[in-house]
């Protein structure tokens, strides 16, 4: 009996410091400013593919001429994906349809890229996709920008 409360009371805890940790990271994240919820699918298909699978639910961060993007639910310290402005053209933007209703967060609003010849998806807010266009076109002079 006092073995069973012991493991009880040890999964609790370790349950408990978990969440703790995976608080602070995310806290951590947006500690500096500048992030916004974002969901990204690498190697998204060809549009007319409105499937809600590979959506990733994540926080994005601006650092400089970079977008870094980590994972939500990841202990990772690390951004899972690095966006530099320079290599990203905006190929179109959309709603969610079909099963990326059910996937994404209710108000969010698509943006199709490519970054290094690499076809992603970002779905975000229509406020941070305000953000996120008027920081690729703020680019200092004589980069590239792509947006459509």
């Amino acid at each position: 009996m006092v073995l069973a409360l012991t493991v009880c009371g040890i999964v609790v805890v370790l349950v408990v410091v978990g969440l703790f940790v995976f608080g602070l990271r995310r806290r951590l994240i947006q500690r500096s400013g500048g992030t916004f919820d974002c969901s990204l699918r690498w190697d998204a298909p060809e549009e007319g593919d409105a499937g809600g699978k590979g959506w990733a639910y994540g926080v994005a961060r601006y650092n400089g001429d970079r977008v870094e993007w980590f994972r939500v639910f990841s202990y990772a310290p690390r951004p899972r994906r690095v966006l530099e402005r320079s290599a990203i053209e905006v190929a179109g933007r959309r709603v969610p349809e079909g099963e990326e209703e059910l996937a994404l967060l209710s108000d969010s609003v698509i943006l199709a890229c490519l970054h290094r010849g690499t076809r992603l998806e970002l779905a975000m807010s229509e406020d941070a996709l305000t953000g996120f266009l008027a920081w690729l076109e703020a680019a200092p002079p004589g980069q590239r920008v792509n947006v459509a």
